[in-house]
């Protein structure tokens, strides 16, 4: 049943990749999804809110992998998801001082990813207090859904649209790492199955409406002329940062 579960949600996370990957049109800033395009976030979401539906197959699953896990591995505590659930994100930055450009700016990158983390943070914390759920360890009540996953699945959706178009792979990484985090909430008993699918819906839809809504939110801001700046690092008294210089 372990082995069942966690190839459940792999192979839901890989089927997915070829639509994940190739449902979107669009130009060079403004993002024209197709409606396909928004399918496996929302398979993802339903299947958790499912499990929420008092009992059922799914929150059976939920169960029964939690048990087996623990039988199996009751001493497992690995904290690699902590730093994970990071790492497609900071990929994208990594490629931009590398010289390997996105489809954005970096400063348009940022807010975009910015943004999508601030509809993912309200999205994830909001129904973690309203559905209460108990952990797998009974350490609290904010289980549903998992926001390590949530987080994961975000910065591997920011990667998979800043770089699709100049290699699928770079994608096809950063949802493999989101899932490996996802899979590790599991084994370290922090989330049910259904916790971490319904985060990394949660995470990947949150992204996909962030690119929708930032270009404009940038309008309103700098209005429609062009928007001219740079974001460049920089070392100063021996701290590294960034130096951004714009005309609006």
């Amino acid at each position: 049943m372990k082995l069942k579960c966690i190839s459940l949600l792999l192979n839901l996370l890989f089927i997915s990749l070829p639509v994940l990957s190739k449902a979107q049109v669009r130009d060079t800033l403004v993002y024209k999804p197709k409606f396909k395009a928004f399918i496996i976030p929302t398979v993802f979401i339903s299947y958790g809110l499912v499990s929420l539906m008092g009992n059922n197959p799914i929150r059976d699953l939920d169960f029964t992998t939690k048990n087996e896990l623990q039988e199996d591995h009751p001493l497992f505590a690995a904290h690699l998801d902590n730093y994970l659930q990071y790492a497609p994100a900071a990929a994208v930055y990594g490629l931009h001082l590398t010289g390997i450009k996105g489809k954005s700016s970096l400063i348009d990158a940022t807010g975009t990813y910015a943004l999508s983390l601030g509809i993912m943070g309200v999205t994830v914390n909001g129904l973690k207090r309203i559905t209460h759920r108990e952990r797998p360890d009974q350490s609290s009540l904010n289980s549903f859904p998992s926001g390590h996953t949530a987080n994961a699945f975000a910065a591997a959706e920011f990667l998979n649209q800043e770089y699709k178009d100049i290699s699928p792979w770079y994608g096809y990484a950063g949802y493999t790492v989101a899932a490996a985090t996802g899979v590790l909430r599991m084994y370290n008993n922090r989330h049910w199955v259904s916790d971490v699918v319904a985060g990394a819906g949660f995470g990947i839809l949150s992204t996909k409406v962030a690119y929708l809504v930032y270009p404009h939110l940038k309008r309103l801001v700098v209005g429609k002329g062009n928007a001219n700046y740079t974001l460049v690092p920089s070392y100063q008294q021996h701290h590294l940062g960034f130096a951004f210089n714009g005309t609006f």
